[in-house]
């Protein structure tokens, strides 16, 4: 369960302010049909971090418990800096609406997950808690806390959030793991 619930946070407090959490505001804004939009998300994140999880997962059996440590170790330390950058939303991630709400926002945020932070951070947290299950459902939980009400209130919610201290409580925690990962806290799970 400790899986889940570093999962879901972390992918949370990441997600604030970021490219898809801004797609998310864009796509309500543009269809107003918040129930599609939301059921395109869960169904496009399930797919987008089911990948990135199975790549964590596999990571684990490719190197070694020590070089394991440092490479995990040193993408959270990386991730608590990016996590610090502003994010901006690219016109080309909204430019599908011919083919309808549900399939224009799980194509387009698909697509701009790709490589996109929270999908990071569900690589390095499969590898670090080697349970695909329980990660893909954390991270999976935390952009559906982060997105859902983004849908459903958006602009009510956008002028509200504190962004710049939501992303530095997770670049703390980035950090954090960073460090305990570096100085063997996983060692009883074998990394």
């Amino acid at each position: 369960m400790e899986a889940f619930f570093v999962s879901t946070g972390i992918v949370a407090l990441a997600e604030i302010g970021d490219k898809t959490q801004l797609l998310a505001f864009l796509l309500a804004a543009k269809f107003r049909r918040p129930l599609p939009i939301v059921l395109a998300i869960l169904v496009a994140t399930i797919a987008n971090h089911a990948f990135a999880a199975a790549i964590g997962t596999w990571i684990t059996t490719v190197l070694g418990p020590e070089t394991l440590r440092w490479v995990l170790g040193v993408s959270f330390l990386l991730m608590a800096g990016w996590i610090l950058i502003p994010d901006k939303l690219d016109e080309g991630d909204a430019k599908l609406a011919k083919y309808g709400v549900f399939t224009t926002t799980l194509i387009a945020f698909f697509l701009a997950e790709m490589g996109d932070k929270t999908q990071v951070a569900t690589v390095a947290l499969a590898a670090q808690y080697h349970s695909f299950f329980w990660v893909v459902a954390g991270t999976t939980f935390g952009m559906m806390l982060a997105n859902a009400p983004a849908v459903y209130f958006g602009d009510k919610i956008a002028n509200r959030m504190p962004v710049k201290i939501v992303h530095r409580i997770a670049a703390v925690i980035f950090v954090v793991l960073g460090i305990a990962t570096l100085m063997g806290a996983g060692a009883s799970f074998g990394f």
